[in-house]
């Protein structure tokens, strides 16, 4: 059975969550700890819309945190299938703190996680392939396949 490719922009998620103080150390700054769960939620979301199953985090590329997030930000997180292989699939996750009163918007980082799509007796199933309509998703899908190729020579050694 072949599987339809599907375009990038199938896949975009957005979820929005206002920080609260439950979220954040003394110092009034969101814990990494709690924006990268939010980023793996993110991550599989669209990759489950992509693959239409469910899916397992199998690595999460170096995190950066640039800019803090604090308490009373709007955290927006931004995730798109960048690269597919036959069962794993590759996600953007951007992150960005808004302060909802003044509207101001701060990129705080961007993640890139791959995820493997499970049938339902837990073993990995086929996904569909990426399309890249549009020249800069060309560039992505590109950059994201290096990436992977990266990522499977590391696991080699």
């Amino acid at each position: 059975m072949t599987l339809s490719p599907k375009p990038m922009r199938a896949s975009r998620i957005t979820i929005a969550q206002l920080m609260q103080p439950e979220h954040a150390n003394n110092l009034g700054n969101v814990h990494g700890g709690w924006i990268m769960k939010l980023v793996d939620e993110a991550g599989a979301l669209a990759c489950m819309r992509h693959s239409q199953h469910r899916v397992v985090t199998v690595a999460m590329d170096q995190m950066t945190f640039r800019q803090p997030i604090r308490i009373g930000d709007l955290v927006i997180l931004n995730a798109e299938v960048t690269y597919t292989g036959s069962t794993s699939i590759e996600v953007e996750v951007q992150v960005v703190a808004e302060n909802p009163i003044t509207g101001e918007q701060t990129h705080t980082n961007t993640a890139y996680l791959v995820y493997v799509a499970l049938g339902e007796d837990g073993k990995p199933v086929p996904v569909p392939p990426l399309r890249a309509d549009k020249p800069a998703e060309k560039a992505r899908m590109q950059a994201a396949r290096e990436r992977q190729e990266r990522r499977l020579a590391q696991k080699e050694h």
